[in-house]
């Protein structure tokens, strides 16, 4: 090895020369292999309508690397999954942080959406190419959009106030906090203000504190 000079590079590049040279390995478009280490998949695919942010959802795979028109979207691990036994069957946000507080979706994958940044996506005939490492059944792969959204509430004292994401995805920021009487209405360009009335505690940041994602 050392006399031939290996060497090694991350992505399509040899992918790339191999389709230019007269004898190669075509692709397999018949029988689709699962659950065999090291493979390559390819796929074409229509991007989604709108503005929304794109993901891909790769339910079903093992551990590997994906590009979608030639661009690195990240390296991929489904199959991993977090321990069955990790979540309480009650959850109680206040007192100090841990990582053992309020966890969800115990025995289930720790990722399984990816970004596609709408730069990556052309207007028809997108394409996306898998290398696997695991084994995995690729026919449950889809793109999708995320609506991303906001939610305004507020609670009297003395009572509790619950927020959650559907379809198991996070709170990704709080924005706003009060103990008192804030200025504002709901509205995806509302701005809210701190009232005359108000907690000179910061609020905010220890809601932000006890949270966890």
């Amino acid at each position: 090895m050392l006399a031939h000079k290996w060497s090694y590079k991350v992505g399509l590049h040899g992918l790339i020369a191999n389709n230019n040279r007269r004898h190669v390995t075509h692709w397999r478009k018949d029988n689709l292999v699962i659950n065999r280490r090291m493979t390559w998949y390819e796929a074409s695919f229509e991007a989604p309508l709108g503005s929304d942010p794109v993901v891909v959802d790769l339910k079903g795979m093992g551990k590997g690397v994906g590009w979608v028109n030639g661009h690195n979207v990240g390296r991929y691990w489904p199959s991993y999954l977090t321990p069955n036994d990790c979540c309480n069957n009650t959850c109680d946000y206040r007192g100090p942080n841990s990582s053992e507080k309020c966890n969800t979706n115990c025995g289930h994958p720790t990722q399984r959406w990816y970004h596609v940044p709408c730069s990556f996506l052309k207007d028809s005939g997108n394409s996306l190419v898998l290398f696997e490492e695991f084994g995995g059944n690729p026919s449950s792969i889809s793109f999708q959009t995320v609506v991303v959204g906001s939610v305004f509430s507020h609670v009297e004292e003395k009572n509790t106030l619950e927020l959650s994401c559907s379809e198991e995805r996070p709170i990704s920021a709080i924005e706003f906090a009060s103990f008192g009487s804030p200025q504002g209405a709901c509205g995806s360009t509302s701005i809210f203000t701190k009232g005359s009335c108000d907690s000179n505690k910061d609020v905010l940041s220890l809601i932000k504190k006890h949270y966890k994602k």
